[in-house]
Parts: structure tokens; sequence; C-alpha cells
């Protein structure tokens, strides 16, 4: 058996409770699984690998990504399966462990295409391959105003005959859904949604303070891509996104790459939602891929230092992997350990309530080499993460 010691487990953003420990020493058996975890006490000597305070914790959960490979995930086809399986085994080594695969608004009959392909690519589960959540769909009951990068002519006034077009029959398939709760016709479908056992995001939105109370009453329970595609923070008019920070319990995803929200928001974001934040890369079809002139659907994506946006200068996404999110957060706000936790146990709240409150038990029976190891540089404020084994 195999001892480490001086290890950290990332802790709930802003909890209180002084009897949390803060190192642990871990017994890890010859496969490389926890065998069990133990509080260190402060300045404690133990024999054993020391770990000098770097954290370890499960892999990240990117709760939207739009593709990747060259691949987009509205437009899957069936041949595309050996595709989506390399680029699945490319997000386990970018430290990610599970998507949800987002499928921005588009027409029906490619939505209903692509979750089928999807559904075949989950029987394809196996060791050190990313695996697939439900899909998230982003639109397309969304804000015409809001709409960004989504096709015009493809955004749809929320019904619940719209909704079973689009999802009948694959409605375990689905494990979110981002739309406007101000549009007429939107609480019947997010109603339908919860029964379906399927979150409800907020966003692509113009939705004021008022509507994005109404909204959460009815179930909403998460903001996406936190900032874009909705009101901002006013003193006059707070929006969703202060509404969001006073209800206490609505998850806030946020695309941490410097360019979708300027970095004194970010962490102005992470300061105001804590355990709230959830990163999301928001990667599109050029993920691994160079920067450059890339296509998606019809039209062209220009993609410079990560960032995409179309020919018209619209931003549409990000080429940088979800990891990196956590990183620059950490540089820019000095909390490297809320940026963990924001990147790799917030998501997973999302999708099961208090998936994370007793991580330590979650580990046990787990393999380093399914888990990652982070390290702060108080030097140079830089984060970095490797997989554990």
């Amino acid at each position: 058996m195999r001892r480490i010691t001086n290890v950290r487990l990332p802790r709930r953003p802003d909890a209180t409770d002084p009897a949390t420990p803060e190192f642990w020493s871990i017994e890890v058996d010859h496969r490389q699984r926890i065998h069990a975890l133990t509080p260190m006490q402060p300045s404690a000597a133990m024999a054993g690998e020391d770990w000098q305070g770097d954290w370890l914790s499960p892999m990240g959960v990117d709760l939207q990504i739009n593709g990747g490979h060259g691949l987009a995930f509205p437009e899957l086809q069936e041949a595309d399966l050996p595709r989506l399986l390399k680029l699945l085994d490319q997000l386990w080594q970018d430290g990610v462990e599970a998507i949800s695969p987002t499928l921005v608004t588009c027409a029906v009959e490619p939505l209903r295409r692509s979750l089928a392909v999807l559904q075949a690519a989950r029987a394809e589960k196996q060791p050190q391959r990313c695996h697939l959540l439900g899909a998230h769909l982003e639109g397309p009951f969304l804000a015409e105003a809001r709409r960004g990068a989504h096709p015009r002519e493809h955004l749809c006034a929320p019904s619940l005959e719209a909704l079973d077009a689009r999802i009948g029959g694959f409605e375990a398939e689905i494990a979110l859904m981002t739309l406007a709760p101000e549009l007429e016709g939107a609480a019947a479908v997010i109603s339908r949604l919860r029964d379906l056992n399927i979150c409800v995001a907020l966003g692509h939105t113009n939705a004021s303070a008022e509507q994005a109370i109404t909204g959460f009453d009815h179930g909403v329970t998460m903001l996406t891509h936190s900032f874009n595609a909705m009101p901002g923070l006013h003193h006059r008019g707070p929006g969703p996104i202060a509404e969001a920070c006073r209800q206490g319990d609505i998850a806030m995803g946020l695309i941490a790459d410097g360019v979708h929200v300027h970095p004194t928001m970010a962490i102005l974001l992470q300061q105001l939602a804590g355990d709230q934040l959830v990163l999301v890369s928001d990667a599109l079809a050029p993920y691994g891929l160079a920067d450059g002139r890339h296509r998606w659907d019809e039209r062209v994506l220009l993609v410079d230092n990560g960032t995409c946006r179309l020919e018209d200068g619209t931003l549409a996404g990000v080429t940088l992997p979800l990891l990196d999110g956590a990183i620059r957060l950490a540089s820019w706000g000095d909390r490297p350990e809320a940026s963990i936790w924001a990147a790799t146990l917030a998501p997973r709240e999302v999708l099961e309530a208090n998936a994370a409150a007793k991580l330590e038990t979650l580990l046990v029976g787990q393999s380093l080499q399914d888990l990652l190891r982070w390290r702060w540089e108080n030097s140079d404020h830089q984060l970095s993460w490797r997989h554990a084994a």
C-alpha cells in the first residue's frame, strides 16, 4: 500500500465549517486505486510521498461544448462516429471526464439525427475516454434580439408541440435545455422539461430581473454563459445575473477565456456567486485544430488565438479546453481552489444535487488515473494540472 501525504481536496467556495480538514493522507493500492483517505493534523509529520499541498480532484465536466476536431454536434452523421470517438479520447487527455454535447439552434431533422448519433456513441464508452452525458439543447426557444450566432431562421416560439417535434422519443437523451423564459409559452415548456428531469437554463434572453425570478420559480436552475447574450448588471436594472446571485442556488455558467467576459467581471462573478459558478468551454468545431478559417454549417468561423467569430464579427465561441478556463480564472483572482471547484465539482451538482457533498467518500475506490492533480505557484500566480497517475 502506497501513502500520499499533504494532499488537499477542493473545498466548497466560501465554506465556513472550521471542522473541514485542509490536508489529507491517501492510501493507494497496487492498482493505483484509492483505498482510504484520512485527515491530517496541521504540521503533522507522516511517512509517504509528500504532495506539498497539491489538490486532488475529479476530472472536469463540460456542460457546454459544441464540437471539436472539425465536427459540429448539430451536424453529426452516422459516418462521423469514429471521429466523434477520437474527439472524446482527446477530451480525456485534456482533463475532461464527461461532456453534455451542445446542440445549438438548427432545423428539426439534423437535430434528431444528431441525437441518434450521440445515443449510439454512448454505447462506445471505455476507460480513459470522455463519456457523453445527456445533450444540452441551446435553443431554439431564444430571444431573437439576443440570438448571437444562432441562425434566425431556426428560432422558434416555445410550445409543447415544438418541443415534442424536437425531442420526442429522445427525452432520456437530454440533460439540459437553454431557453429565454420571458417568451410566451416558455412556462409550459419549462414545466414539461422539469417533469422529464431535464435541467433548464436561462440564456439568449432579454429577461428582466422580475422575469428571471418567474423563470426560477417555474424551475430554471442555471444561467447559460453569464453576461453573454443577456442583460448585464445595472444599478437600476439588476437583471438575471444579480437575481441568480441573490437566489443563492442558481448555477451560473461562465466562459473564462478573457474575451467573452472581461477578467475583472469574471472575478467579480466568482466572488458574488461562490459555489454557484460553473465553468464551461463553449468550444466549437475547430477545437483541437489550428487557428484560421473553418466552416460552421453554411457559415465561416474565423479563429484567432482560440477565439471564434463569424465573418461579421459576431462572437461565436472558443477553441480553448475547459481546464484552461480554470487556469485563467485562478490567475486573475488568486483563488485556485475555487477555480478548480468551478470546473470539476460545480458542474456535477447542476445535474445531481449535492454531488460533491462528501468528496472524500466519492474518491474512495477511484483510480488516480481518473483524477487530476493541481498545483498552485504563488510566485507567479499560476495554476497547473496533470493526470494524477
